[in-house]
């Protein structure tokens, strides 16, 4: 009875101590948002955005609004300044969104990437400049092939998991990001897409390679392996070093959705002007298998 009535005390105690706690947040401008990228051998592409609220229901009306359309944009190599124009995608002959890339009436403006350059981004919208600045590194991480092995025997039969043999010159400071694309979809990055040498600086290795998904929720069972009958192509990428830090807070940052105990870690930005997102340079290499039935 005295340690039910102990118990009883306790509880009443820790109820007691309980309070409602309510807080007002704060209403912020919203930031200009950067997906920029060029690769080996074709054009930049940079998609502008403005940053959404993070507790507001995204509709799509809300989601076609927030592409940037009056920006001015260039990118600078070897002392040329090449602007870029401004064009809106359509998808079912509705718009979905808006892109700067070069303009092809201007042949003597039309930049393609190259390996071992470095290019500088230029941003001006509302009044402010945002600068950023990437390298296109040297292939470094060489693909030698790639190969498609059963399934574990847990799942379906006609479930295979794709293969990469790959050398890596000697010498640390080597990052990757891969993409797979799968029959007639696009590339797509795998879950964890973006890779240091640390573990096999200058050797040759062999290790599966995950299907790329499309990160709208938690990616279903099976996610990683292939079909046999399709057709899979491998997109092997050299970055740099922000590029790669900025893939690699990305990627933690989703994987640490939902888990209490994860640590929040800031997405690092290469882009200045307290902007967000990224300018990227990618050295580009491609496989395809045909996986038969």
């Amino acid at each position: 009875m005295r340690l039910f009535t102990s118990f009883l005390l306790l509880s009443m105690l820790l109820v007691g101590c309980e309070r409602d706690i309510s807080f007002t947040l704060q209403e912020t401008d919203p930031k200009l948002v950067v997906e920029a990228t060029i690769e080996n051998g074709q054009p930049p592409l940079v998609i502008l955005s403005k940053s959404l609220p993070f507790f507001d229901t995204l509709r799509p009306s809300q989601l076609a609004t927030s592409f940037v359309n009056d920006a001015t944009v260039s990118i600078t190599h070897n002392g040329t300044a090449y602007p870029l124009k401004g064009y809106t995608s359509f998808a079912a002959g509705l718009p979905v969104g808006y892109y700067y890339t070069v303009d092809s009436t201007q042949p003597n403006l039309f930049l393609r990437g190259a390996l071992q350059q470095r290019y500088t981004l230029t941003i001006r919208w509302q009044g402010k400049e945002y600068l950023a600045q990437t390298t296109i590194p040297a292939q470094t991480r060489r693909i030698d092939s790639i190969f498609w092995r059963q399934a574990p025997p847990d799942n379906p039969l006609n479930k295979v998991a794709l293969y990469v043999r790959a050398t890596d010159a000697p010498g640390f400071g080597d990052y990757i990001r891969y993409y797979t694309k799968q029959n007639t979809s696009p590339f797509l990055p795998g879950l964890n897409s973006v890779y240091d040498d640390q573990v096999i600086d200058g050797t040759s290795y062999e290790v599966q390679v995950e299907r790329g998904i499309i990160r709208d929720g938690q990616p279903e069972e099976g996610y990683n392996f292939f079909n046999k009958g399709d057709t899979v192509t491998l997109k092997l990428c050299n970055i740099d070093k922000a590029t790669y830090d900025f893939w690699r807070t990305v990627e933690f940052n989703y994987a640490s959705i939902g888990n209490p105990f994860s640590s929040p870690t800031k997405v690092l930005s290469n882009v200045s002007g307290n902007a967000l997102g990224y300018f990227g340079g990618y050295a580009a290499q491609y496989r395809t298998l045909i996986i038969p039935r």
